[in-house]
């Protein structure tokens, strides 16, 4: 098949490196001319390091042509933090043709950005937008071409926009993906899957002290303790509640199964977190005020929840408070903006009108 992969981070070169060791046929793009230059330079390649040894693979493609990336992709694959999803939608929805699948892992919400930036490009291609509810891989990279993968995803909720169109995107996502598919319903189900917002805003701030002191931590090991666990669970039943008032069926993925040795399996399968504390790759220099867990997932992930919790009717005191907290830290108000139905243009449909929009489409 082959696959467009947009971004150069670590999401990115994990999803290029693997679908180039399954077989695919894989275009990077990223924006970065000297970066996209170094890369071929070093002959288009990406070392990818995994539980079964060095594997090196080569890519199809590395350029900063969106276009050139696009053409001809079955599916485009878009793993970069949600706020660059904006520009990033932008550059790509004029090169969107019928029956393309871009796939957003996670997104918080970001299928809306691109398929309303592809409408308002004036766009008329039948393509289809879809998200899940986490990364499908635990991974960092090692090096500027270099990429390792702690673990892949077993199970990937994935939430499609416009449903009526979720038969051929889940077909074409799960050949890039076998076995780890599983539909979820329309693409809002597929942005409360999100395990970002909930996992890591309690992990940041209730270890805030630490992680401004030392200069890398580890918010996964020494950073995940009883008493944070607690609120991270108090923190994922206002957002299964938000579902459930919206209408969407379990499995809801609740994340106390990512840490369970028994009972569903969650994203990741049994044993991740140990796999992922393990590996070491995950003590790091954590910056409060830049990190994407900050910026992606406490201010836009936890806002995307308020604002749909205001429309289900459903009472987010701890998702409020974080954000509250997490403003006052970066010196900013998290309380307005961020990413809500008015900033996505989506603040005056009613819920039923929201899920007509989300069945059929624009």
């Amino acid at each position: 098949m082959k696959i467009a992969v947009l971004g150069g981070g670590n999401g990115s070169f994990a999803a290029a490196g693997d679908f180039a060791l399954s077989g695919h046929e894989v275009r990077l793009w990223r924006r970065d001319a000297e970066q996209v230059a170094a890369h071929r330079a070093a002959g288009s390649r990406i070392l990818v390091k995994d539980h079964s040894g060095r594997h090196e693979v080569k890519l199809a493609l590395v350029t900063t042509d969106i276009a050139e990336a696009a053409s001809g992709a079955e599916l485009i694959l878009c793993p970069a933090p949600a706020f660059a999803q904006p520009d990033i939608a932008r550059l790509l929805a004029p090169h969107l043709r019928d029956s393309q699948v871009v796939f957003l892992p996670p997104a918080t919400f970001g299928s809306m950005i691109f398929a309303k930036a592809a409408q308002d490009a004036g766009n008329p291609a039948k393509a289809s937008f879809a998200e899940t509810g986490t990364l499908p891989w635990l991974t960092r990279k090692h090096g500027p071409f270099e990429i390792a993968i702690t673990i892949r995803a077993k199970r990937l909720p994935v939430g499609v926009f416009p449903l009526d169109r979720a038969p051929h995107a889940l077909e074409v996502i799960g050949r890039a993906f076998p076995d780890a598919i599983e539909p979820c319903g329309d693409a809002l189900s597929g942005a409360l899957m999100n395990a970002g917002p909930i996992i890591h805003p309690p992990l940041i701030v209730m270890n805030a002290g630490p992680i401004a002191h030392f200069e890398k931590w580890d918010i996964h090991k020494e950073g995940t303790q009883t008493a944070i666990r607690r609120v991270t669970d108090a923190l994922d039943a206002e957002r299964i509640a938000v579902r459930e008032a919206l209408g969407y069926g379990a499995p809801h993925f609740p994340l106390v199964h990512h840490y369970a040795g028994e009972g569903e399996i969650w994203m990741y399968g049994r044993g991740s977190h140990d796999r992922l504390t393990d590996s070491g790759d995950w003590r790091e220099r954590i910056v409060l005020t830049e990190h994407r867990y900050m910026r992606e997932d406490l201010r836009l992930g936890l806002s995307l929840l308020v604002s749909v919790a205001s429309l289900a009717g459903v009472a987010t005191p701890l998702a409020r408070a974080f954000l509250a907290i997490g403003g006052s830290i970066c010196g900013e108000n998290f309380m307005q903006g961020g990413r809500t139905l008015d900033t996505l243009g989506l603040g005056k449909f009613s819920k039923a009108e929201l899920q007509t929009l989300l069945r059929n489409g624009f």
